[in-house]
C-alpha cells in the first residue's frame, strides 16, 4: 500500500514556524488567512491583546456565488481592507496560514491591497 504524506500535517507544521517568526501589534496587527475547501477567512489580529479587530470572509452577505473560488478571494480581501480602514488600519502582517502563496491565498492578498492595505 502507497502511503501518502499528510497535507494538514505538513500545512500546521509551516503555519506553526510562520507564526514563530511573525506577531502582530496594535500598530501593525496580523492579518491572518484560512482557507477551507468550500470558503476563505481572513481576520486582523492584534497578538499582544490577543484580539480580533477585524474579520471577513465569503460567507459575508455582501459576497455573492461560489466561496471557494479565486474571485470571492479577492472579494474577501477587498472587504477587509474596507473594515480596517474604517477602523484606521492600514500596515498589516501578511499571515497566510502555512499555504503557499498562490491561488485564492494570492487573490486574497491582491484584493486586501487593492483596497488600501499595505504590506
Amino acid at each position: 500500500m502507497v502511503s501518502r504524506p499528510d497535507s494538514k500535517a505538513a500545512r500546521l507544521i509551516r503555519h506553526k514556524r510562520v507564526r514563530g517568526k511573525l506577531s502582530g501589534t496594535a500598530e501593525c496587527p496580523r492579518l491572518c488567512v484560512f482557507r477551507s475547501t468550500n470558503n476563505i477567512y481572513a481576520q486582523i489580529i492584534d497578538d499582544v491583546k490577543g484580539v480580533t479587530l477585524v474579520s471577513a470572509s465569503s460567507l459575508d452577505k455582501s459576497i455573492e456565488g461560489n466561496g471557494g473560488n479565486k474571485e470571492a478571494a479577492k472579494a474577501v480581501g477587498k472587504l477587509i481592507a474596507e473594515r480596517a480602514k474604517s477602523k484606521n488600519i492600514t500596515d498589516v502582517v501578511f499571515d497566510r496560514g502555512g499555504n503557499i502563496y498562490h491561488g485564492r491565498v494570492k487573490e486574497l492578498a491582491e484584493g486586501a491591497r487593492e483596497g488600501g492595505l499595505n504590506f
